[in-house]
């Protein structure tokens, strides 16, 4: 192929990717001084926060009863810093989308203060979220007989990491701020397997065995002392339309799930259903409707039932 024609394949290729009709939805245009959201800053601050949320076990420093308030204090600088910048990139993201749903209200502040203020706070919360992160570590170790220490279960065990972000997010959309909460509960997913969306609700004493293909919706309700195994879904039951057609968001459309309930592998709970508290449903189970508390579901096996009607004299 000569050169020329090259060029000219290259050319018409680059003419139809600049096509503004074919970036429609897919193209985010950067005002002057307008920053992106960074996933590898995302990343360090999540790094950085483990280290602090449970020093020893994460973070490249070594540290002792002596030295840890010394390295907490250098950790939560860089992390203070780190979140102002990424915090102002999120906020700086929604004011020029082209989604009004999204949009930032300005008028109460500039948004440089709006993210110093938002990382103050955050850091400010940090002592209650090790708190209630170290009853997800007690629910976890009391939930597995083949966890030998705490240790083990922080070091190794998928659903404390995935936690961290989440109750880290979860506190950064509480106060409203956009699309880094969900980037960092990605990061987790990425990590783990395991889906939680920001704006879920999760109490004390939670764990999530093995964690693989776990997915939370976002106006998930979770009480004290929930279990989940792999595979559990959460999820909308289906979404109402508006006028033109459009999924309409904003309403509670996932599970309400009691206190002490426990929900097998790959168990599927749709809609806004509630689920009493002390409820077990078994695995491979579809749940659409509320279920009282104390409540138990199964999926029967036709040998169960075969047998059930033998023993009953019903069988041949």
């Amino acid at each position: 192929m000569s050169r020329q024609k090259t060029n000219l394949m290259l050319h018409d290729a680059i003419c139809r990717l600049s096509d503004p009709e074919s970036l429609q939805g897919l193209f985010h245009e950067h005002e002057e001084g307008y920053p992106l959201p960074s996933s590898e800053r995302l990343e360090e601050i999540i790094q950085l926060a483990r280290a602090i949320l449970f020093p020893g076990y994460f973070g490249k420093s070594q540290v002792d009863l002596h030295t840890i308030k010394y390295q907490i204090g250098v950790n939560v600088e860089r992390l203070y810093h780190l979140l102002c910048d990424q915090v102002l990139a999120g906020l700086c993201f929604s004011h020029v989308s082209e989604d009004d749903n999204d949009k930032v209200n300005i008028a109460d502040g500039d948004l440089t203060m709006q993210a110093h203020n938002i990382s103050r706070e955050l850091i400010s919360r940090l002592p209650e979220i090790r708190r209630v992160l170290a009853t997800d570590v007690v629910a976890a170790y009391n939930g597995d007989p083949a966890a030998h220490s705490h240790a083990e279960i922080i070091s190794c065990y998928p659903v404390i990491k995935c936690l961290t972000n989440y109750r880290l997010a979860h506190e950064l959309y509480l106060m409203g701020v956009p699309l880094i909460p969900r980037l960092m509960t990605e990061l987790a997913h990425s990590e783990t397997g395991i889906d939680i969306n920001p704006g879920a609700s999760v109490g004390e004493y939670f764990t999530i065995d093995h964690g693989t293909g776990v997915v939370i919706g976002e106006t998930c309700v979770i009480g004290r002392n929930v279990k989940l195994y792999q595979g559990v879904t959460l999820g909308a039951k289906s979404f109402p339309l508006d006028k033109d057609g459009n999924p309409i968001k904003g309403i509670p459309r996932h599970p309400i799930l009691g206190d002490n309930v426990i929900v097998y592998a790959n168990a599927t709970v749709l809609g806004r259903v509630t689920i009493g508290s002390g409820s077990v449903i078994g695995a491979n189970v579809w749940v659409t409707h509320d279920m009282k508390p104390g409540s138990k579901k199964y999926k029967q096996q036709k040998k169960d039932i075969f047998d059930l009607e033998f023993n009953n004299g019903t069988g041949i």
